[in-house]
């Protein structure tokens, strides 16, 4: 039986970004267009990989993978901030709230050991060319999009547990736009030194381990480059990476700035500035970054435009 000081939580109050009606509908118009192209660029980036002969190769079935996990995890958060822009009651269930923070940090998590991947496949392309077909076997290719996933869901799963096993008394209002760790955190009114220290450690433990596979990836790829002679050679081994490396960095520069610092009133407000990037304008543009600076998916797409085309005039 809860304590007269405990409130029996059935609902969390998300405060969003605003509480200013007319910005309210700014922002659900111009979020609601980023998320449509968010879900358009990524599925349209899926289905060339999935029909396109030329791009059934390692990097793109984990491009393929990585457009997949940008659309649920935006997915995880957006439509529900959609409806509060247009509802009086911004509420969202406990157990709403508690699938969405397990879903996000899973898949956050996910997101990091895909890039990773990613990076080792760079690696292999430019380091081993000659052995990189069986280096990067079908076999090996699944195995590095298996452990993203299943990581990920048991350290989701692990944090919510843990943040939800917390007492929460007096305001339930969640300053921020979905249910968060730190912001949930600030809320709670039991002892919350073991969910900070359990978040510091996964935050710190993924982001240090999968930015290490990707910097010594890349250590060992640009010691390759700088070893071939021509030029040309150069650029094309280097705008093989251009797109990843651009990814990573806004991807990673973000979540830095928002998970390792103690969770305070005033870093929640400001986090939630640094969220709006890596869940609405990193999925958006990922797709955009591999199409604009790849030859091959540029051609893939005009090909499928073309054939589109050319199936109207001949019918």
């Amino acid at each position: 039986m809860p304590s007269p000081n405990h409130t029996l939580v059935t609902d969390f109050i998300l405060l969003g970004l605003t509480d200013d009606p007319l910005l309210e509908k700014v922002l659900f118009a111009v979020l609601l267009l980023v998320y449509l192209i968010t879900l358009a660029g990524n599925l349209c980036m899926i289905m060339l990989i999935r029909t396109t002969s030329h791009l059934q190769t390692p990097m793109y079935f984990f491009l393929g993978h990585l457009s997949f996990v940008d659309i649920c995890y935006s997915s995880s958060v957006t439509p529900n901030m959609l409806h509060n822009f247009l509802s009086e009651r911004k509420t969202i269930s406990l157990p709403g709230c508690f699938t969405q923070c397990l879903l996000f940090i899973a898949l956050v998590i996910t997101e990091f050991y895909m890039l990773a991947s990613m990076a080792l496949d760079r690696y292999v392309a430019i380091c081993s060319p000659l052995h990189y077909s069986t280096r990067m076997s079908r076999n090996v290719c699944i195995l590095l999009v298996t452990f993203p996933y299943l990581f990920g869901f048991l350290n989701g799963l692990s944090q919510a547990l843990l943040t939800f096993h917390l007492s929460f008394c007096g305001s339930l209002e969640i300053h921020h736009f979905y249910c968060a760790d730190p912001p949930l955190i600030v809320l709670a009114c039991s002892d919350t030194r073991v969910k900070e220290m359990a978040m510091f450690v996964v935050a710190g433990l993924t982001l240090s381990s999968s930015l290490s596979i990707i910097l010594l990836s890349y250590i060992f790829i640009f010691a390759a480059i700088l070893k071939i002679h021509s030029a040309e050679g150069r650029h094309k081994a280097f705008s093989t990476c251009g797109s990843h490396l651009t990814t990573v960095t806004i991807f990673y520069g973000t979540l830095f700035c928002m998970y390792l610092r103690p969770p305070s009133e005033k870093s929640v407000e400001e986090s939630k500035v640094i969220a709006v990037f890596y869940t609405f304008l990193s999925p958006m543009i990922n797709p955009l970054i591999y199409s604009l600076r790849n030859k091959d998916v540029i051609c893939a797409m005009e090909q499928l435009v073309k054939g589109k085309v050319f199936q109207k005039i001949t019918v």
